[in-house]
């Protein structure tokens, strides 16, 4: 099983990438070859899917959300995404910035000002252009982009990070089936859901392009009337993005995805600033406040309302139309959020994904949105709502135009479309990849560049077609599929989540201990091993000497009682470990590794002198599965070792017995993950 799963890691997997290409490009010439027809195909079955499941939609994203809130919150919210003594790839702004920038960052720019003019001139209930039509369309603005579509991107992004860094499974939507379906994931039926995963995300990154560029255009056009708004440009406004993501994509998730994130957060965060203190500065905290409380306090009722009793098309051309295009885009934002999010526990993940981005953009919509109505209501700026309908693209800068230095702002707006654009072409791009590959983390630069290509390729080929929004309407609908797999990967999670708490109720009952219990009764021993800061060498010794003496006695006495049981010495980063293999059950691991940290600043007057980052000491700690329990065993005899041994053994054995019935995977590719470890436990 191991060799096939290293094949399966291999940089492209043909049966997700021949499908994916073939299906990509019948598409593509059935649009381009009837695109009125496949318009009016894709429109019909958008329409059907609202009017028969619009309920469906609403129920599950509710689901989502009330899901990870209540996992968050509870004990398993401790849970690391990761061995437990593992920590966050990156810094929590560098994270927030990546996320952030994948997510929706260009819907504020594109929705920020457009969505409460258009709310406010007409709303869903009662007569427009009125206050009560102004406090409906902060409402509604909050409630399409607050914490429920940030609970769609954290169940996918959630779901995938357990799978993958709790349990080494592939980077890969298949994985969230793993609880349900086995190793059958590695099947046509995984095959068949990356396919789907990564036709979305294709279509979805490509038709957003291809739309969007008309903002682009338009913001061109607005400060140099003479570039006109055509096809022409935006096609090349297409290739100069797809240029610029193929570089950054290249570059990779550290230096370019990152680097450009961080820098639409600061562009965005200007922008912000500059609207706030030139606007209505205390009308927008005060909007900011009343409206976040009536968020708040309809929470409940919004999300449930289907507008049962007063059928329109408003909930399906905007409630419906958000909800289903988040859905059908969480393949592509979740696992990019999954790949950044490596080290931190669930309960930082929720919080990360729910809170902050929804509290940013309540700001955001606050500083544009309240500002834009301000304008209409106080300063009798009606041109604004008449621009803002004409077209919709146009929006932000014709806001501009009526505060101070509109032309700088606008400039700035224009580049911050464009890097947004980039970034999630970018990070599409790597997640693709990452999909075509089985769920690899390391790709070939030649694959990442392949795909941003396609992208671009394939929105400036759809552009001059005319075919752009049949396929964004068939992205829509197809979030229908994916939100029933979402809803049984959630299960999936779920069953995970309770044996983890058996598991961890039962395998870490000395976690909180700083030494073995039985250590607490020789205090010679414990007296010296309090003032003792050993070196690597004396570390060293103990492991190759008592404790692997230790460990191959256990392993024989198994063995002769019948049970499967390895040992295992990698001298080189410090380790030795015993393996108890259980059929289908999780194996025992028992792993003494050595581990680095800083000499205590108490030791300067030891040494008399400065105490600098290369004096350092060693343990000998004890790991399982989840990752280190915290104590030392440098110092112990063998028979010392092999009680501990034991004490963990024992616990393993009460694992198996309260935990529900066979488990639903084997871990057996953990022990790798748990090896590649070892370089990096060295510094911690």
């Amino acid at each position: 099983m191991l060799a096939e799963r290293k094949g399966f890691q291999s940089t492209v997997l043909l049966p997700v990438f021949i499908p994916t290409i073939v299906v990509a490009f019948l598409l593509i010439v059935g649009t381009i070859a009837q695109p009125q027809a496949a318009s009016d195909a894709f429109s019909a079955t958008l329409s059907w899917i609202t009017v028969h499941f619009g309920w469906f939609y609403m129920l599950a994203v509710a689901i989502f959300l009330v899901f990870i809130v209540v996992v968050a919150v509870s004990d398993w919210g401790k849970i690391r995404l990761g061995p437990e003594h593992s920590e966050p790839q990156y810094s929590f702004p560098a994270w927030f910035a990546m996320l952030f920038s994948a997510g929706y960052g260009i819907a504020l720019l594109f929705f920020g000002v457009a969505e409460p003019v258009l709310h406010y001139s007409q709303p869903p209930q009662g007569a427009g252009e009125t206050v009560d039509a102004a406090r409906q369309a902060m409402q509604i603005a909050y409630f399409h982009w607050g914490v429920h579509i940030w609970a769609i991107y954290g169940l996918v992004g959630l779901v995938l990070a357990y799978f993958a860094y709790r349990h080494g499974l592939p980077l890969s939507i298949r994985s969230a089936l793993y609880p349900l379906i086995g190793e059958r994931i590695y099947g046509w039926p995984g095959h068949l859901v990356d396919v789907f995963a990564i036709l979305g995300t294709m279509f979805g990154l490509a038709t957003s392009l291809g739309l969007s560029v008309t903002q682009i255009n338009a913001g061109l056009n607005y400060l140099w009337p003479s570039i006109p708004v055509s096809t022409t440009v935006q096609v090349i406004a297409i290739a100069l993005i797809t240029l610029a993501a193929t570089a950054s994509v290249v570059a990779g998730l550290d230096k370019g995805v990152k680097n450009l994130s961080i820098l639409n957060m600061g562009l965005a965060v200007f922008l912000m600033l500059v609207v706030f203190l030139a606007g209505p500065t205390i009308h927008v905290l005060e909007t900011f406040l009343q409206n976040t409380g009536a968020y708040l306090s309809g929470l409940v009722a919004r999300t449930f309302n289907l507008q049962a009793y007063s059928r329109s098309d408003w909930i399906g051309n905007w409630t419906l139309f958000i909800f289903g295009w988040t859905i059908a885009w969480a393949p592509f934002v979740g696992l990019f959020i999954a790949k950044i999010s490596r080290g931190r526990t669930i309960r930082q993940f929720v919080f990360g994904v729910l809170a902050v981005p929804t509290v940013f953009t309540f700001l955001w919509f606050s500083i544009f949105g309240d500002t834009a109505l301000w304008m209409i209501m106080q300063q009798g700026v009606h041109s604004l709502v008449g621009d803002v309908q004409a077209d919709h693209a146009v929006a932000i800068f014709a806001f501009y135009e009526h505060l101070p230095w509109s032309s700088f702002l606008s400039l700035i707006t224009v580049f911050l479309i464009i890097t947004f654009f980039v970034t999630s072409s970018d990070s599409g791009s790597l997640v693709i990849d990452s999909l075509a590959s089985g769920g690899a983390l390391v790709t070939p630069a030649w694959q990442r560049v392949f795909w941003a290509t396609l992208e671009g390729l394939i929105a400036a080929v759809l552009l001059l077609a005319g075919g752009l929004n049949a396929l964004q309407t068939m992205t829509i609908a197809s979030a229908l599929p994916f939100a029933i797999i979402m809803l049984i990967a959630m299960v999936g999670m779920w069953r995970a989540l309770v044996i983890e708490g058996h598991r961890g109720s039962s395998l870490q009952s000395a976690q909180a201990q700083t030494r073995p219990n039985y250590r607490r009764t020789q205090w010679r021993n414990r007296l010296a091993g309090l003032v003792d800061f050993p070196d690597e060498t004396r570390v060293n010794q103990f492991i190759q000497g008592p404790a692997q003496h230790a460990l191959n006695e256990v392993q024989l006495e198994l063995t002769r009682l019948g049970w499967h049981a390895e040992t295992h010495a990698d001298e080189e980063f410090g380790r030795v470990w015993l393996q108890v293999q259980r059929d289908e059950y999780v194996d025992f691991l028992y792993e003494i590794r050595r581990t680095s940290l800083p000499l205590p600043d108490f030791m300067a007057l030891e040494l008399k002198r400065e105490l600098t980052a290369d004096d350092q000491y060693f343990r000998a700690e004890v790991f399982l599965r989840p990752g280190s329990l915290g104590y030392d065993l440098y110092g112990c005899d063998a028979h010392e070792v092999i009680r501990d041994v034991l004490d963990q053994f024992e616990n393993y054995l009460h694992f198996l017995h309260v935990s529900p019935g066979q488990l639903p995977w084997n871990l057996a590719e953990h022990d790798t993950m748990l090896q590649s470890e070892a370089p990096e436990a060295q510094g911690k």
